[in-house]
């Protein structure tokens, strides 16, 4: 008899031990915690044929902005393509196809598919909310989401997550009410997860509550601090700081827990941008730091993959000053912003003018970063992000116009 998951569907080539370990790599990945890949591993050596883990495995590379870890999915899916597999694992292999050949948009419907038809597809949901985030479609994560919650209840395993997506997409939108109460509600069933955590962070934010969203962080750090997403709570910490003037603290909070490792992620690379750019923004002399980041981004300022990635580059080269490294970002940017791709798109509309306007500010041009700047409000959305995150590109705006009213004053650290 075929197994079937813990949300009853069917799971081609499993055995019970190793239905339990991928269940356990599954809560782990969609609670933003480490060792999935530990548990995912002793799966398929428990069942090597096991169709859904290499699905998963392929996943865990596939939604990444780093077009290297993207590729990683590749092996995965070769595999999975060889395997026995039921309808729903068939559109899920073919949703990894599409994703690897970059068309999204087969890839967004292949989801919607699976969706459709198997409504508690945990992991179709969690791939779509990935996709919705990294290609901006932030009305789409919504309605992804609200069109499942039906066939979703306290008593099936995963629904934690489905609330914890639910409330990062609602907080997107500004009900930031109904955001903190899924989030809440979320966290009743699993208090370790750190989605919901990180959800609950941006309803703060996003409303102005920073006390309460710093008292929210402190009282459970214990709870996100050991987490994949550790560093990016950081970031947001800092950014509770920052929003009460506190510079020093924001800075310390880089050093100590933002660049601290010297991480290659490029996640980790996009936060460390980030921050130190607000912070240059306050005309704050951040010292070395720039140079070390600096170094770290030119392994991906060819990747011709991410716009939101290209953006985070370009801040790093211009903090730096290294004008020869950000010229020739540009012109890998203006030679992709050619390409009728999906890349190229993104590229032409919002990468280029935006990384052309930063240098721009880099070089003290105020009045061209701001006519930059201006073309990019109607398409920043493409890029993909929060809006937490997106924000970079207004208080970049919002600080050029000021700066051509009267010059900036060194501020201390």
């Amino acid at each position: 008899m075929t197994l079937k998951d813990y949300r009853d569907h069917e799971i081609s080539g499993a055995t019970p031990l190793a239905r339990e370990a991928f269940e356990r790599a599954l809560h782990l990945h969609l609670s933003w915690r480490s060792g999935a890949d530990l548990h995912l591993e002793k799966a398929l050596l428990e069942a090597p044929s096991f169709t859904m883990a290499h699905v998963l495995r392929a996943y865990q590379s596939l939604c990444s902005r780093d077009v290297t870890r993207v590729r990683l999915a590749r092996s995965a899916h070769a595999r999975a393509s060889t395997l026995p597999a039921s309808h729903r694992e068939r559109l899920h292999v073919a949703a990894v196809g599409a994703g690897l050949a970059d068309d999204f948009e087969a890839f967004r419907a292949l989801l919607h598919r699976v969706l459709d038809e198997y409504p508690r597809d945990v992991l179709a949901l969690q791939v779509g909310h990935a996709l919705d985030y990294m290609t901006g479609d932030i009305d789409g994560m919504g309605a992804r989401i609200a069109a499942v919650l039906p066939a979703w209840s306290k008593g099936v395993p995963g629904y934690h997550a489905v609330l914890a997506m639910q409330a990062f997409s609602l907080g997107e939108v500004a009900r930031y009410a109904d955001a903190e109460d899924r989030g809440l509600r979320s966290l009743e069933l699993d208090p370790s997860d750190a989605r919901a955590h990180h959800a609950l962070t941006h309803v703060y934010e996003m409303s102005g509550e920073v006390a309460a969203g710093q008292r929210w962080m402190r009282d459970r750090l214990a709870f996100w601090v050991d987490t994949i997403a550790a560093t990016h709570l950081w970031w947001h910490w800092a950014l509770f700081h920052l929003a009460q003037g506190e510079v020093g603290a924001a800075l310390r909070l880089y050093d100590q827990h933002v660049r601290n490792t010297r991480s290659s992620d490029l996640a980790d690379l996009i936060d460390a941008s980030a921050l130190l750019w607000r912070i240059k923004l306050r005309g704050v002399d951040t010292a070395g730091r720039w140079l070390e980041l600096a170094r770290a981004w030119t392994q991906h300022t060819e990747d011709g993959y991410c716009t939101f990635s290209d953006l985070h580059a370009m801040l790093a080269l211009v903090g730096a000053r290294d004008w020869t490294s950000a010229s020739r970002l540009e012109s890998v940017l203006l030679r992709h912003s050619r390409l009728d791709t999906r890349y190229g798109e993104t590229t032409r509309l919002i990468g280029l003018p935006a990384c052309r306007a930063m240098v721009a500010f880099g070089r003290g041009d105020y009045a061209r970063a701001t006519e930059l700047l201006g073309t990019v409000p109607a398409f920043a959305r493409r890029i993909g992000g929060s809006h937490a995150q997106r924000d970079l590109l207004y208080l970049t705006l919002l600080e050029a116009v000021r700066r051509l009213r009267r010059p900036a004053r060194p501020a201390a650290a």
